[in-house]
């Protein structure tokens, strides 16, 4: 009987392993996370690798940093360059949009991996493609 028992839970859990995959919300994942998406985004993040259009241009943007805070204030620094706006999730969780920020009025976030230790996203501009891969500071 007891071969039996572990016999369905094994079947069930080969059966559901490809249910959950197609609940994952971001193309690189987690799967699962016990933390909120507001708690997960909410951090001091600095840049482990920025790309346009696939070419690395990380050597540009050292000492770039992007503070998101949980009540959904943003700002970044970069030397002697900063600005302030707030921010907030789009589109079931998929994408977040920057509001009132120096720079640029508003631009989106297209998020593709979103865990505590990582953040990464790409935004647009024009038709070119700006890739950030975040770690906390």
């Amino acid at each position: 009987m007891k071969k039996r028992i572990n016999s369905i839970f094994v079947l069930l859990l080969i059966a559901l392993v490809p249910t959950l995959e197609s609940c994952k919300k971001y193309p690189d994942g987690p799967l699962l996370s016990l933390k909120s998406r507001a708690e997960r985004v909410a951090n001091v993040w600095k840049v482990e690798n920025y790309k346009i259009n696939g070419s690395d241009y990380t050597f540009l943007v050292s000492g770039y940093s992007e503070t998101f805070s949980k009540n959904g204030g943003y700002g970044y620094f970069w030397g002697i360059l900063s600005g302030s706006g707030n921010w907030a999730f789009q589109s079931n969780d998929t994408k977040i949009k920057l509001t009132g920020n120096d720079d640029h009025s508003s631009r989106t976030l297209f998020i593709q991996k979103l865990e505590e230790k990582s953040f990464w996203y790409y935004y647009m501009d024009g038709d070119d493609k700006y890739e950030l891969h975040l770690v906390p500071m």
